[in-house]
């Protein structure tokens, strides 16, 4: 399996999704704005997908790929199937519950996570409503994630990267429906919008069970049982559960503090979507093809094998992450306006959002650095360590977000940017913790190339990023608040590429790639 030819795999189909999501979003902005039906919305839609990746996107991926693919690897597909059965029916049987006891209790669940709602009964009991309709959401995708662990783990790595991709034409299909149906900043628009949440999860559970199918594993639902498997699974699920899933924790704790804030939940939202496209892009795809990687290699002995991966995977993730986040820093405000500046999403909500995005920009390095140093972990059967970190992260980031919450409030700033900055502050605690440990257990060291190449990624980053500000000042009439829609995105298109090509130039003229290495990273066999 070519490691590097399964990052551009999983990679491309998640920008995909993702621009398909900024579709999603545009259309959204256009409907719902920034007032109360948009943040009634934007809470029953984070809400299940919580739980949705702390049981899909962290407690399995951090406890289920490394068991099943042990058992694959060593005892054969059969014994592999009995496990993943196993997990299936019990992880079922606890959904259901859990969705259940949240669906009747949400009318008491949402004064924890939206107090702010409280003070607008009517945005309050819309949120309810709407998080009811969409919660059963929760139980089909951590079924699917079950799923992508199953086919990740066989290196079938396109079925489950693409899932996402129905989730965000549905979306599309149903904003594009009430707009036409003229629900536009009405609370009908956020019920269609939370019923296409439903029917996208079960699409993708259907895309999912097929793929596995076609693969050759055909799971059943069977009697649930506290095996062996299922027991060791639960042991490192649970510091799974908190570690794995820290970024979305720490995104509700902005959003529980946020909704004290007219509009603030929106304009965290659209700026969590925006630094999100090139964390789904490289962080996902990192750290969802590398823990398969280092759990196979690490079976066999080959530590060498296994420390040539993480160093190749975090070159590959900053390489792309951090001339991403100058880009995102600098141009958050164009980027902002040529997004989603359009109907209900006026001139004065948009730099409102840019200063989030900027603060989130900070971060996304670090959140990426996560993507690449957890697997380390988690491939080595160890949970608690990335759990007790998630745990000082939590704490910096709920005391960091409530203290620059109403710091910046008092200081007649805007508060929701003290959200944005604890969070990516929190990322960078967590990031180094993990790469401290890792270096003290002799688990990870930066090879020559490595200590070569980042200095040099940095100063072409740093290159590109003077490049595009100074082209941004050249543009700004072009890109002012007024101008013709195309003209702004020709705009903004122009300096995207240029900031491209600087950097490419660069790249190429330093030796961080060549054509060589390229060709090696589209050859290199992981295991």
């Amino acid at each position: 399996m070519k490691l590097y030819s399964a990052f551009a795999t999983v990679g491309g189909l998640t920008m995909v999704s993702r621009l398909l999501g900024f579709v999603r979003d545009i259309l959204i902005a256009a409907a719902l704005g920034s007032g109360a039906i948009a943040d009634a919305f934007f809470v029953a839609f984070r809400f299940p997908n919580l739980f949705r990746r702390l049981f899909g996107e962290g407690a399995f991926n951090a406890a289920f790929v490394p068991l099943f693919a042990k058992r694959l690897e060593g005892e054969g597909a059969g014994v592999a199937k009995t496990f993943a059965e196993e997990a299936l029916s019990g992880l079922l049987l606890m959904l259901v519950i859990l969705s259940a006891a949240a669906m009747l209790a949400m009318p008491w669940l949402m004064a924890l996570l939206a107090p702010g709602f409280i003070q607008d009964p009517a945005k309050y009991d819309l949120a309810v409503s709407l998080t009811q309709i969409a919660f059963p959401y929760l139980t089909c995708m951590s079924v699917v994630a079950l799923l992508s662990g199953v086919l990740n783990s066989m290196h079938r790595f396109w079925a489950a990267a693409a899932a996402p991709i129905l989730l965000n034409i549905v979306l599309v299909c149903a904003i594009t429906l009430a707009l036409f149906l003229g629900y536009a900043e009405k609370p009908a628009a956020g019920y269609v919008l939370a019923l296409g949440v439903l029917v996208a999860g079960f699409a993708q559970l259907a895309m999912l069970w097929i793929a596995v199918r076609r693969a050759g594993l055909v799971l059943r639902l069977v009697r649930p049982r506290y095996s062996e498997g299922i027991k060791r699974l639960v042991q490192l699920g649970i510091p799974g559960l908190i570690s794995g899933g820290i970024t979305q924790i720490n995104i509700v704790v902005g959003t529980i503090i946020a909704s004290l804030q007219a509009g603030a939940v929106s304009y965290l939202y659209y700026a969590d979507r925006l630094y999100q496209l090139p964390l789904g892009i490289v962080g996902v795809a990192v750290g969802v093809v590398l823990l398969p990687d280092l759990a196979r290699t690490l079976r066999a002995g080959d530590k060498a094998a296994a420390l040539d991966s993480q160093n190749r995977s975090l070159e590959f993730a900053l390489l792309l992450t951090l001339p991403a986040a100058v880009a995102l820093a600098i141009g958050a405000e164009p980027i902002i306006r040529v997004l989603f500046e359009r109907g209900a999403f006026s001139a004065a909500d948009t730099p409102k959002t840019a200063l989030a995005l900027a603060a989130f920009a900070a971060g996304l390095p670090a959140f990426v650095l996560i993507k690449v140093f957890q697997p380390a972990f988690f491939a080595r059967e160890d949970t608690r360590t990335p759990m007790i970190f998630a745990g000082i992260n939590m704490l910096v980031n709920v005391v960091g977000s409530i203290a620059l919450f109403f710091l910046f409030e008092r200081a007649g700033y805007m508060p929701h940017v003290g959200i944005a900055v604890a969070t990516s502050a929190a990322g960078w605690i967590n990031a180094a913790l993990l790469f401290l440990t890792l270096r003290r257990r002799a688990d990870f060291a930066a090879d020559a190339r490595l200590a070569r190449n980042l200095p040099l990624i940095a100063l072409a980053s740093a290159a590109m990023g003077g490049a595009i500000y100074v082209a941004f000042g050249w543009l700004e009439p072009q890109l002012a608040t007024g101008q013709p829609l195309a003209t702004r995105a020709a705009a903004l298109a122009l300096v995207v590429v240029l900031g491209m090509v600087v950097f490419g130039v660069l790249t190429l003229a330093t030796g961080i790639l060549s054509r060589a290495q390229i060709a090696r990273f589209t050859t290199r066999r992981s295991g």
